[in-house]
């Protein structure tokens, strides 16, 4: 029985191209396929995604959620709650915990905002 669509007419360009060349076509219209939501998944971020992140860095969901409102509130959601607490661990010498829980207890926000926004 013959087909009844285009198919022969369509892989037409990809006949001549051996096993290697195929693969090496396939894995670069992969490439163009995914970049754009790589690209995406680098420029934003949501607050769920933040206290996940939080979660993974051993904070609870209460302290996460009251770390990101406070990510939120200082307008640097954009850098990444796990990134804010990191920084301002390393730059005041706390442990990354202390600092989190600083950061959520509404202290510290002036190393943050010097970090990020060079003020």
């Amino acid at each position: 029985m013959e087909r009844d669509d285009d198919f022969v007419r369509r892989r037409e360009h990809l006949a001549r191209l051996d096993e290697e060349q195929l693969e090496q076509r396939f894995w670069r219209l992969a490439e163009q396929i995914v970049e754009p939501l790589l690209e995406l998944a680098r420029t934003h971020t949501t607050p769920s995604i933040e206290r996940s992140v939080l979660l993974r860095m051993g904070f609870s969901s209460l302290e996460a959620n009251a770390i990101v409102a406070k990510v939120l509130d200082h307008d640097l959601i954009g850098k990444g709650a796990g990134h804010v607490v990191y920084v301002v661990a390393s730059r005041t010498g706390l442990p990354v915990r202390d600092a989190g829980l600083k950061l959520s207890a509404d202290e510290l926000w002036d190393v943050a905002l010097e970090a990020f926004r060079g003020a």
